[in-house]
């Protein structure tokens, strides 16, 4: 309770409330395409493949808008961009209510939707910017628990569809779009942890070595969430023939827990450090996929999943304890930066999934492939983790402390 205290007292919790409810509505608003995924490849009588290009389709735009969004962060502040965000996301889903018919306004509804994913990097920053470096990790997973919105997304859609029409789902995301961009206009202030730089300067990190070790892991950790997340409703549907509103509710189960370990893996990362909590992550996702492969029963499915996304999403937390740590000053930027490669990983994986269900007739090599994928991203992982612990960050990935940065100082 001490340290409860201790951490609210240290920034600005209706900033850090502001953000996560930011976050969440936008995550749900980016995975609608995908929790209605089985009403409209009903309606369109969509093959594997294309239900694979549909779903990837949001995640795809959102990873190229992310980096932009960073960028323009810097310039007109966290806050300032949250708002413009969140006004373009109404919008857009006011498009999607008037005017999506066809399947080719799917898919050009997807890249609109892509606008919401892009507010990863500026989220996680704005509700971390009041809080030190030793609670960074948990106010970034609390900020980034809003990935809960995949099962907000996963919960309301199909019932809503079921009753209204999954067109009329657009129009009500519309509205409920209100309540976090007004809790962010009223509440929300723009955090003190910024400094001027050259665009030049913000941009650096895209040249260093640092930046695409991360934009790998977080291709296994993010990509593989949101990846599973758009996918598992028709995936559900289709392997185990159950209703479109039953999909919705067992996707529900397995990314709840990811969003709630989030928390869980930010919290771990600051008192044991965010490589070692990697490391763990990394071994249990991979004996979850590979457990995936013996195409199980029903129940041992959704376990297993539940087990992939709470390793997933613990591994997401830990990853950004580790990003302030490593760019202090531009972490909107590095964080912009590495959730655009990350959800690029989220875009290859329903299609994967969907090329290798349509011409092998199982999921299994998909798994293969992504299993392998994780296998070799924690090699490199363990592998540059021993020169990052002898210049920006301590022992099994926790924050410096005074002394600690003197004497790499002086080493240096």
């Amino acid at each position: 309770m001490a340290n409860y205290k201790m951490f609210m007292k240290s920034g600005h919790p209706p900033t850090l409330l502001a953000a996560f409810l930011y976050f969440d509505f936008s995550f749900a608003i980016w995975v609608l395409n995908g929790a209605m995924g089985p009403f409209i490849s009903e309606q369109f009588h969509l093959s594997p493949q294309q239900i694979g290009l549909m779903v990837s389709v949001p995640t795809f735009a959102g990873a190229l808008m992310r980096f932009p969004l960073g960028v323009l962060s810097q310039y007109i502040g966290r806050r300032s961009a949250a708002i413009v965000e969140m006004s373009a996301i109404v919008i857009a889903l006011m498009y999607g209510f008037f005017f999506v018919h066809t399947f080719n306004n799917v898919l050009a509804m997807g890249v609109l939707l892509g606008i919401a994913g892009a507010s990863f990097g500026v989220a996680l920053s704005l509700g971390s910017g009041w809080f030190p470096k030793q609670y960074k990790g948990l106010a970034m997973g609390i900020a980034g628990a809003g990935n809960s919105g995949t099962a907000l997304a996963a919960l309301f859609a199909p019932r809503l569809a079921m009753h209204f029409g999954w067109q009329h789902v657009y129009g009500f995301a519309a509205a409920m779009m209100l309540l976090p961009l007004g809790v962010m206009i009223v509440f929300a202030k723009e955090p003190p942890d910024i400094e001027h730089q050259s665009l030049k300067d913000h941009l650096r990190c895209l040249v260093e070595a640092d930046g695409w070790y991360f934009n790998l892991i977080y291709v296994i950790t993010f990509g593989g969430f949101i990846g599973l997340s758009t996918f598992l409703p028709s995936f559900y549907f289709s392997q185990f023939h159950m209703s479109k509103v039953q999909a919705g509710s067992y996707t529900v189960l397995a990314t709840l827990t990811g969003s709630a370990t989030r928390v869980i893996g930010g919290y771990f990362a600051d008192r044991v450090g965010g490589i070692t909590t990697l490391s763990v992550v990394f071994l249990v996702a991979i004996a979850g996929l590979f457990g995936l492969m013996a195409t199980p029963s029903l129940l041992v499915t959704t376990l297993l999943f539940m087990l992939c996304f709470a390793a997933l999403g613990a591994g997401n937390g830990a990853t950004f304890q580790l990003v302030p740590l490593r760019w202090p000053l531009t972490t909107a930027i590095a964080g912009g930066m590495i959730g655009e490669i990350g959800a690029l990983g989220g875009s290859i994986l329903p299609n994967v999934l969907g090329y290798s269900k349509q011409h092998t007739g199982s999921y299994r090599a998909g798994w293969i492939a992504y299993a392998a994928l994780a296998i070799a991203v924690l090699l490199v992982l363990r592998v540059v983790s021993r020169s990052w612990t002898k210049t920006w960050v301590g022992k099994g990935g926790r924050a410096l402390a005074p002394a600690e940065e003197e004497t790499l100082e002086l080493a240096a």
